[in-house]
């Protein structure tokens, strides 16, 4: 591990540990802020939350003309941070530490409000995969951003695992059932997604005609309109936000690229890991460029088979793999895993579970330069 990924923690493992983000290499500063969207023409589909309408939380992420006087951003607001402490590590992500950690303490390297370069940017959307909130792959977006573009990363409220809106509501999953079991709620799940996804490329719209597609009309960095360069769009997702990705790519001509980081391409079974009806995308192919990126340690006959369908299409679609490395590799975990060893709050066998036992000083480098010289090649 390097000093510059890891940086240092703070206290002892019996207090409450600091995790470090690595810093953005690219050389803009990066800006940040959150938008508030309320789709008043769909109702939400999940039982918390019935006819409702839809309502979504993003981050954007942005090149900075100025940051100097503008905080920086927490990775997790306080009441999120506080549910992730419980509900992703006894629900979602059981290898984490169940105590000893201060997720609420982690900072970004993004400064809240901080005016936009006012140059018109290729956008990149994000979508995370099932259960986990947007913020868990803030290091990728920053980085992404601190290279040239506008990053807008969305929750999917209901299936994930906590949403904080500005009021202080705090969403947590929902879904009546296990997705990997119930190929319906799958379905449902993509679904909402896609329709999620759709949703947010009209609100960028909206901002880029220069009007506030917040809720409540909150404030908005100087210049963000004028940032977004809506004639080159990309969207990448980890895992069932990957299985969004490409299938939104299918669907919408506004989307030029895609990379899906590990996630299925088609909509399972009831039996874990078996193949089911190919989406639409691995089925029929795309004409615009996908990247299949995986890792050697998650593999399952879904995953060949709806990948190998795909890949048979040829044309735009290619496939890249991290070795020595498993399924949270491609989240901001890549980093912070190795540190939770390190202060002896992970052990080594779960630390591979999660990320595998590569080195973050390899695989963060690797993920954001393949993800970048990608989209450089065909947004820029």
């Amino acid at each position: 591990m390097t000093a510059a990924l890891l940086l240092a923690w703070t206290g002892s493992a019996s207090a409450a540990d600091t995790v470090r983000l690595p810093a953005p290499t690219g050389p803009h500063q990066v800006g940040v802020t959150t938008l508030h969207l309320v789709d008043r023409d769909r109702p939400d589909p999940w039982p918390d939350a019935r006819g409702r309408a839809r309502e979504l939380m993003a981050t954007v992420f942005y090149p900075a003309h100025d940051v100097r006087g503008y905080p920086v951003a927490p990775q997790m607001t306080p009441k999120a941070a506080e549910t992730f402490g419980w509900l992703d590590v006894t629900a979602a992500h059981p290898e984490l530490p169940k105590s000893g950690v201060d997720w609420a303490a982690t900072k970004t390297h993004s400064h809240v409000g901080a005016p936009a370069s006012p140059v018109r940017r290729p956008v990149l959307l994000y979508s995370p995969g099932a259960a986990d909130p947007r913020t868990i792959n803030t290091t990728l977006a920053e980085d992404l951003a601190s290279r040239g573009y506008v990053v807008v990363s969305f929750d999917h409220p209901g299936e994930t695992s906590e949403v904080e809106f500005p009021d202080g509501r705090v969403r947590i999953i929902a879904l009546p059932a296990d997705p990997r079991t119930h190929p319906e709620i799958f379905r449902a799940m993509i679904d909402t997604r896609i329709a999620d996804t759709r949703f947010v490329l009209d609100q960028l719209e909206v901002l880029a005609r220069g009007q506030n597609p917040d809720a409540a009309g909150r404030a908005l960095p100087r210049n963000l309109s004028r940032a977004l360069d809506l004639r080159r769009i990309g969207m990448y997702g980890h895992s069932a936000g990957g299985t969004t990705a490409a299938q939104s790519m299918y669907d919408d001509r506004r989307l030029d690229a895609a990379v899906n980081l590990e996630g299925y391409l088609d909509h399972g079974t009831a039996q874990p890991g078996q193949p089911g009806e190919l989406l639409p995308v691995a089925r029929d192919g795309v004409d615009r460029p996908l990247l299949l990126y995986g890792t050697d340690g998650y593999r399952d006959a879904r995953y060949d088979s709806s990948w190998a369908a795909m890949l048979a299409h040829g044309g735009c679609t290619m496939k890249r793999v991290v070795t020595n490395a498993t399924h949270w590799v491609f989240t901001d975990f890549a980093a912070m895993a190795p540190q939770f060893q390190a202060a002896g709050l992970m052990t080594a066998a779960d630390r591979v579970k999660l990320v595998g036992a590569i080195e973050p000083s390899r695989s963060v480098p690797h993920v954001r330069g393949a993800v970048a010289a990608f989209f450089d090649r065909h947004l820029r």
